[in-house]
């Protein structure tokens, strides 16, 4: 599986940023199910969910002060690139 995602070290905190669709956000089981299903790509770091409405205003689902951090990052400065999960 392939996704679009970043692993961000900012303020001594090392975390994954993973981009999701927005019905994914909207249902808080399948977030934290899907959270997970990240973790191998990502061991032992928070991962933070990622979604964009229409006009590519985004949405974030984690651990609330990476999500704090992340509402005041401009979304085209996170360092995405694309991963590939087994």
């Amino acid at each position: 599986m392939q996704f679009e995602g970043a692993l961000v070290r900012e303020q001594n905190i090392t975390f994954a940023v993973v981009i999701v669709k927005k019905h994914v956000l909207d249902n808080s089981a399948q977030a934290d199910g899907v959270a997970g299903s990240f973790q191998p790509a990502f061991p032992s770091v928070p991962i933070v969910l990622m979604a964009q409405d229409s006009r590519g205003r985004p949405t974030y689902r984690g651990r609330r002060d990476i999500v704090n951090f992340l509402a005041r990052v401009p979304v085209g400065s996170i360092p995405w690139r694309r991963y590939t999960l087994n």
